[in-house]
């Protein structure tokens, strides 16, 4: 009786289980990775560029050579933000830190009671039987991976993830690792996964602290997090990086999307691999959403017809719900 009465709370909010912090970049030697103190921060510089015309032209002016030429000729003037490793360093330290946090069960707010207590149910019910142990694997796997890492990852001559728990280190060489797909863990990866999948079910405390390190090549440019210009008022600046105290920097979300990119049960995985997880998975860069609420395979969708309906997903999907939780937002019913 109780499936048919129940309604989707209007309010309900989870916090972000998995709390990263933004990312420091620092610059030093590969030689030198195990000495901390020889790695010093890299600052953003300005430069002022005289570029060329090399956007599309309107029809009207790329049909007369005249004109072509005319417009070429303009200056493309522009002042922009510039990180690269100095002429000395060639490597590239990239630290971040995360903290696991448990007690998924309990939403950050939730205006229902009654559908609460169905939603407890659920979660807690996948956590007896799973105990976290696949979402736990494919986190560490992105830590390991160095994923975060993004740009800066791109035709490197080495990459190296040291990772430290407590009085525990794990080094991981990155470019071992498949950033398609997903294996089982061994090893050292496997002791990290289970810290994250302990501090999930909330039995202990997990706070990693994150070093990568990625050889580039002497004054090889980097490349931090740019910068959202809102409005006006920036002058003719073009391109912001972000920085922390001077130092370029990432935001936290672009390293919390790299880490929850877990998701290859959506409709198109063997042509796309691997997505972050998100309700509609969204990737704005391809401008395409990879589940559809026309196929059922969306986040509220699942979480609907399992919370309201009893329709208990496949096991694959329960394990992207649960990541949706992890990942934290607002899913209160649309107003």
């Amino acid at each position: 009786m109780m499936a048919t009465t129940l309604k989707t709370a209007s309010v309900l909010a989870f916090e972000a289980k998995l709390a990263n912090s933004d990312a420091i970049m620092a610059s030093g030697n590969w030689d030198e990775r195990g000495n901390a103190k020889s790695f010093l921060p890299i600052s953003v510089k300005e430069k002022a560029v005289r570029g060329t015309i090399s956007n599309r032209l309107k029809s009207a002016l790329a049909s007369d050579p005249a004109k072509v030429d005319a417009e070429v000729q303009k200056a493309n003037l522009q002042t922009v933000d510039n990180a690269a490793l100095p002429f000395e360093h060639d490597t590239l330290k990239v630290s971040f830190t995360i903290r696991v946090i448990g007690d998924l069960a309990t939403p950050s707010t939730c205006n229902d009671p009654a559908y609460q207590q169905a939603l407890a149910s659920i979660i807690n019910g996948y956590a007896e039987q799973n105990q976290f142990t696949e979402l736990a694997n494919r986190y560490a796997a992105n830590i390991a991976n160095g994923r975060f890492l993004w740009r800066n990852r791109v035709g490197a001559e080495a990459v190296e993830v040291q990772v430290t728990h407590g009085n525990e280190r794990w080094v991981f060489d990155s470019q071992q690792f498949d950033l398609r797909s997903f294996a089982e863990p061994s090893g050292d990866l496997a002791k990290l996964a289970q810290v994250i999948k302990q501090g999930l079910a909330g039995e202990s405390f997990a706070l990693l602290k994150i070093s990568a390190f990625v050889k580039l090549g002497a004054g090889q440019a980097v490349y931090p997090s740019q910068e959202l210009v809102m409005g006006g008022g920036k002058g003719d600046k073009s391109k912001f990086l972000y920085q922390l105290d001077g130092v370029a920097a990432m935001h936290s979300q672009k390293i919390g999307n790299a880490l929850r990119t877990i998701d290859t049960w959506h409709p198109e995985t063997a042509e796309v691999g691997a997505i972050a997880v998100e309700p509609y998975g969204s990737v704005t860069n391809r401008g395409k959403a990879y589940r559809q609420p026309k196929d059922g395979m969306d986040f509220y969708k699942l979480l609907d017809g399992w919370i309201l309906k009893g329709k208990t997903p496949p096991l694959e999907q329960q394990h992207y719900i649960m990541a949706m939780f992890i990942r934290g937002g607002v899913f209160g019913e649309a107003g």
